[in-house]
């Protein structure tokens, strides 16, 4: 059997080990695809520290995956070899519960999540159920379209879903990874936008992305700052502090919203009664249409900033990620 290369956790909390294992065959609903691109998240931790029930090792990590339909099971109809796919966390159905054999296959409850349950990327191929690729137009490159598929699906969703209309005050909590991309898709959705970030340094960034003001959290009261605004209608947090957080809601309109989309271990600490003063309100956001996403970025001009490393330096490229140090968003291209 020919052989590939692959990234693999083999048990919780192990290191990650560079292997060589055979290339997987496609069943009759999947389809085998050569991967190009894998961007690397925060998620990817939930995989190698084993923070998800059922989780079977060893595991190949990678929900940002972007590559070449290689070989199709013998059933699939939809798709055709050498077509350019994109894959984020949603790996597929069981098709055998009521929910798949009604078609509602979005409360199947045995779905498959890439990278958890099934193989992700970090590997030259990878197979996926054939119900689960988007297409990737000619626009992107893969290296750039990789982190539209979590990092972009999950910022743009968020904003998509929130109460604020076009016009209304939009701040950007954290311009990192997942902000850098939240600012432009909050610009080119019409809101007014807002970026909050530390210190001075990614000021002319938030403005060379479109925003409309900066905050420095380190120099004002950033909270009180959005209050002489007329508070903001939304506030999406992309920076992993609750202490942060919690000094943030008090910036909020009436009605005003705080959507959490990024892992923040620390509790919170709040009073109810900043939440009572106006109607105010805080929750998490995960996922969103990965078809818009695509859509919308390549129409707008939406890319992510990103930081390129070969398959074999994925537990350099991990480590920067995971310590906040890469340049914005960290993406293994595995092949052309």
């Amino acid at each position: 059997m020919p052989l590939m290369k692959a990234i693999q956790v083999n048990s919780p909390g192990a290191d990650f080990e560079l292997v060589h294992k055979e290339i997987p065959e496609p069943k009759e609903n999947e389809i085998l695809i050569r991967v190009q691109a894998c961007g690397i998240c925060r998620g990817d931790a939930v995989a190698k520290e084993g923070h998800f029930p059922g989780i079977t090792y060893p595991r190949v990590p990678g929900h940002e995956v972007v590559g070449i339909v290689h070989k199709l099971g013998s059933k699939v109809v939809n798709w055709k070899a050498g077509q350019r796919v994109g894959v984020g966390w949603h790996g597929g159905h069981c098709f055998h519960c009521n929910a798949c054999r009604k078609g509602e296959f979005g409360a199947c409850e045995h779905s498959l999540i890439t990278g958890l349950s099934i193989d992700g990327g970090y590997a030259e191929y990878m197979v996926i159920g054939e119900e689960v690729p988007a297409l990737i137009p000619d626009e992107l490159s893969s290296v750039e379209a990789a982190p539209l598929l979590c990092a972009g699906r999950t910022t743009f969703g968020a904003l998509q879903s929130c109460r604020a209309k076009g016009g209304d005050l939009v701040a950007i909590h954290g311009l990192g990874g997942l902000g850098h991309l939240a600012v432009q898709y909050a610009v080119k959705l019409g809101f007014k936008t807002v970026v909050l970030s530390r210190g001075k340094e990614k000021e002319n960034l938030a403005y060379k992305l479109g925003a409309h003001k900066y905050i420095d959290t380190n120099a004002v009261d950033a909270a009180a700052e959005l209050q002489k605004m007329g508070g903001a209608q939304m506030i999406l947090g992309t920076a992993p502090n609750s202490k942060a957080i919690a000094q943030m809601v008090g910036g909020l309109s009436r009605n005003g919203e705080y959507i959490i989309v990024t892992g923040v271990s620390d509790m919170m600490e709040l009073s109810p009664s900043t939440l009572l003063r106006g109607g105010r309100s805080i929750r998490g956001w995960v996922g969103g249409n990965l078809e818009d996403t695509i859509l919308f970025s390549t129409l707008v001009g939406v890319t992510p900033m990103v930081e390129v490393f070969p398959l074999e330096q994925a537990v350099v490229a991990y480590e920067k990620m995971i310590s906040s140090k890469v340049h914005f968003r960290a993406v293994l291209k595995i092949s052309e």
